[in-house]
């Protein structure tokens, strides 16, 4: 993933450079299911991460982030893709998944 960054440039921001996803201590092994529609593989999930990472920046100014700790992690909303509800998305325990 890639952010906007400061005066105007691209720099990588998150997930790690050359890894292509999140670091596994921080993905989350939570499974939904929306009891409105039966929907279990697509939602919207917004989460609110505090992390310590260590900025490391060439001569050249671009940016790679290493070594990132997830401090913390809220889940702010569970929204159901397919019929938008938020209000039917329940956990589904791994035993029954």
């Amino acid at each position: 993933m890639r952010a906007w960054g400061r005066l105007g440039t691209w720099c990588v921001a998150w997930p790690r450079a050359g890894t292509g996803s999140l670091p596994s201590s921080s993905v989350s092994l939570t499974r939904y299911r929306c009891a409105s529609c039966g929907n279990l593989t697509r939602f919207d999930v917004t989460t609110t991460r505090r992390v310590r990472s260590f900025h490391h920046y060439t001569v050249g100014g671009e940016l790679t982030v290493e070594d990132a700790e997830v401090l913390e992690e809220r889940v702010d909303e569970v929204l159901c893709r397919w019929c938008g509800t938020g209000s039917s998305v329940e956990l589904v325990s791994h035993e029954a998944s």
